[in-house]
């Protein structure tokens, strides 16, 4: 058996103007968020469990509150630790950006305006997700230690307006990638007139029996 590689033209190879062919920040972002809600949620649940306890009860589903909680906690945890790294990612994407200067976002804001709100708003959103999780930790291990009831309605509150603040920057980063194009492959070789089906075909790996 004979295995012959085509090799992509250097151009292809970095179309996205990255030293690797996937983006990582748009991933890690998908992160921080499903972490970040999921901790929100489960404390919600949890705090309305004296509500809820009968329907748990009526579907057999064998679950206490303190179970939830400790889904909450801990998904705040991993929601801040994996957020320095999306942040990270996301301002070293940045730095290797090139997007065009003449094409104006949904919002009216060009590309550069764009990026920066977005670049601001990921420090923002790192500090308060950081914030949110020694503040839950306080509440777990020393305000509320002993009380039924974990959370502080004034946190969960303070964790739905964040999603807003995420709803917002997810937008600029859509903006980014869907209507500039950065780092995104495909985008990147009709700018340079290239006809990305053809192009990208040429990496495919050919076996020859």
């Amino acid at each position: 058996m004979t295995l012959l590689f085509f090799s992509a033209p250097t151009m292809v190879a970095a179309a996205n103007g990255l030293p690797y062919s996937i983006p990582i920040h748009p991933n890690l972002v998908h992160l921080t968020l499903g972490l970040f809600i999921l901790a929100i949620a489960f404390d919600i649940v949890a705090a309305l469990y004296p509500l809820e306890k009968p329907i748990f009860k009526f579907l057999a589903i064998p679950v206490q509150s303190a179970n939830l909680y400790d889904v909450g906690w801990f998904n705040m945890v991993a929601a801040a630790v994996i957020t320095f790294f999306t942040v990270a990612a996301g301002f070293y994407e940045i730095i290797l950006a090139a997007p065009p200067l003449d094409a104006v976002s949904p919002w009216g804001l060009g590309a550069m305006d764009t990026m920066i709100w977005h670049g601001l708003g990921g420090v923002l959103l790192l500090g308060l997700i950081v914030g949110m999780t020694i503040w839950r930790g306080f509440q777990r291990y020393v305000w509320r230690v002993d009380r039924a009831r974990q959370v502080q309605w004034s946190y969960l509150l303070a964790g739905l307006g964040i999603f807003v603040l995420m709803f917002l920057q997810g937008t600029l980063g859509a903006h980014l990638g869907g209507d500039f194009g950065v780092h995104v492959t495909a985008d990147r070789l009709l700018y340079e007139g290239l006809n990305p089906n053809t192009q990208l075909l040429n990496v495919l790996i050919k076996f020859d029996f």
